[in-house]
């Protein structure tokens, strides 16, 4: 269950690092049409900088990084992409398990998973298990997830929980049975490849996130990418609802 604070509640510690940072890894098949390449080419190099950017994070002191590989809108896209994808995350789990314990990473996977098959949710949930005791960065792949499917599966978890109490419940009732409910909101979202949108992506929990857009595609988002983000974030007044006299009477 959650024991964060929420920032519509209650003023978050504010930390020089961000603690927790959110992204929609967008532009992979832009960049493999850019290169004449098939698209699939564009999400196997996005795995490469999947690696990059946990290893950046890492050496920022962010502890929570939650990275959106798959909507649930993506099933909308060609049956052939939707299969080669499937086929990359299965690899992907099969490959990269090993790095993140060795690395003190703890994998979680968000979303409706019960459309994956039999062999990904098997794989999925080993991972999660074998990775559980790790605390040097949470590593959040959401996949067939949505932000809209996210707040409907907690309300109905909650009304299973507590149905004496529907039309009373409370945010601090509902927040322990989001997807993300063992972590804190996120203080920076990113988007690369352009959009600037969320596209259905942690609807409730960013409500106070500073957002950072950049027209960089998502292969090319290296490490001096994730730095540029981070500064910009520190450059940011985070006033959660205070006045900028409230903010500096705070730090004095």
């Amino acid at each position: 269950m959650a024991f964060f604070k929420s920032a519509t509640r209650e003023v978050p510690e504010i930390r020089v690092a961000p603690r927790h940072i959110a992204i929609i890894m967008d532009g992979n098949g832009r960049w493999a049409k850019k290169r004449f390449l098939p698209r699939v080419a564009g999400h196997v190099k996005g795995v490469e900088t999947v690696r990059e950017v946990v290893r950046a994070c890492i050496e920022q002191g962010v502890e929570y990084l939650t990275l959106f590989a798959f909507s649930s809108e993506n099933w909308r896209r060609p049956a052939e992409e939707i299969s080669l994808l499937m086929q990359l995350f299965v690899s992907a789990l099969e490959q990269e398990v090993r790095k993140l314990q060795k690395n003190g990473v703890r994998l979680k996977v968000i979303g409706d998973l019960s459309r994956f098959d039999a062999q990904l949710q098997t794989m999925i949930r080993d991972a999660e298990t074998a990775t559980a005791d790790n605390t040097r960065l949470t590593l959040t792949i959401a996949a067939n997830y949505g932000g809209r499917w996210d707040i409907l599966q907690a309300m109905n978890r909650l009304a299973q929980e507590q149905p004496e109490k529907i039309g009373q419940w409370t945010e601090t009732e509902l927040e322990p049975w989001l997807a993300t409910h063992f972590a804190p909101e996120p203080d920076l979202f990113i988007r690369t490849g352009g959009e600037e949108r969320v596209s259905n992506f942690l609807l409730w929990q960013l409500a106070y996130t500073e957002f950072y857009f950049t027209e960089t595609l998502w292969p090319e988002f290296d490490a001096e990418a994730m730095k540029s983000a981070i500064a910009s974030y520190q450059r940011r007044e985070r006033r959660f609802g205070r006045t900028s006299e409230q903010v500096m009477e705070g730090k004095a």
